[in-house]
């Protein structure tokens, strides 16, 4: 439980990264080097990010400016 909790929390801010930055999902899948079918299954919760993957979200979101502090990367 406390895994899938987690995994919500990182897609979340990945979310909120891609929706004020204007990036598509196609866009972000380059960006992390895997496929568009790939970050789509993710928002879509049928699947989620294995430990490569959310090691290169964290990278990707780690300096961003999150306005909510519930959204901190720790």
């Amino acid at each position: 439980m406390v895994y899938y909790v987690y995994m919500m929390d990182i897609l979340e801010k990945l979310e909120i990264y891609r929706l004020e930055n204007k990036i598509s999902q196609r866009k972000l899948a380059k960006t992390l080097g895997i496929s568009y079918n790939t970050v789509n299954r993710w928002f879509m919760n049928r699947n989620t990010p294995n430990k490569i993957q959310q090691y290169h979200i964290k990278k990707l979101i780690k300096d961003y400016n999150f306005k909510d502090k519930h959204f901190e990367i720790t």
